[in-house]
């Protein structure tokens, strides 16, 4: 049986007429109502207070429902495409371009609206995936592990077919959220 539990919704700043998106996400049971309950300080934490501190209330739209979570996954992604983020010029306050890149402009290449956040949306869900793996196995995780198992080797030119797994841990590294284990090809999830 398929898991359609899953919901893609938006959270509305009901201070404009109409009430425009702020931040669109997608998840189960009371997901999207817990950004409430406790904002963070990212922007859009820092929105939801604003709303509220301004006497008003964010609003809470179910847009879609009765979805698989691949479903979700892919009417969210193309809803942040839509409305873009702020860094982008667009509306939402989604965090889906890791801080430092994305900021080079090639004047001779076009990147058609949307597709700079498809991008990271699936780059943070290759970076969800490799570190749930390395949680999984306390020991460590090689790259050569993490191709392999996770499907992502290439055999494009019959080259290296593990630079996308190493670019990821690479990442997940500058983050400190994986830590090479000494001097061995392990990588060992951090708890932050």
């Amino acid at each position: 049986m398929t898991d359609t539990s899953y919901y893609v919704y938006a959270l509305k700043d009901p201070r404009n007429s109409p009430a425009l998106p702020f931040y669109i996400g997608k998840g189960t049971g009371t997901r999207s109502y817990d950004h409430l309950v406790r904002p963070d300080d990212s922007i859009k934490g820092q929105r939801i207070k604003e709303i509220t501190l301004a006497g008003a209330k964010v609003l809470v739209t179910r847009m879609v429902d009765q979805l698989t979570e691949a479903q979700a996954l892919k009417v969210e992604a193309e809803l942040i495409a839509a409305f873009g983020t702020i860094e982008t010029g667009g509306l939402l306050t989604n965090a889906v371009l890791p801080n430092g890149l994305g900021a080079k402009v090639r004047p001779a290449i076009i990147v058609p609206q949307g597709v700079r956040e498809k991008a990271q949306l699936g780059l943070n869900l290759l970076k969800e995936a490799v570190l749930e793996f390395a949680k999984a196995n306390p020991k460590g995780v090689t790259n050569s592990d993490t191709a392999s198992l996770l499907g992502l080797r290439s055999d494009y030119g019959g080259g290296s077919k593990d630079y996308l797994s190493y670019s990821i841990i690479g990442l997940l590294m500058r983050e400190g959220r994986l830590a090479r284990e000494g001097t061995s090809k392990r990588h060992v999830a951090q708890v932050i």
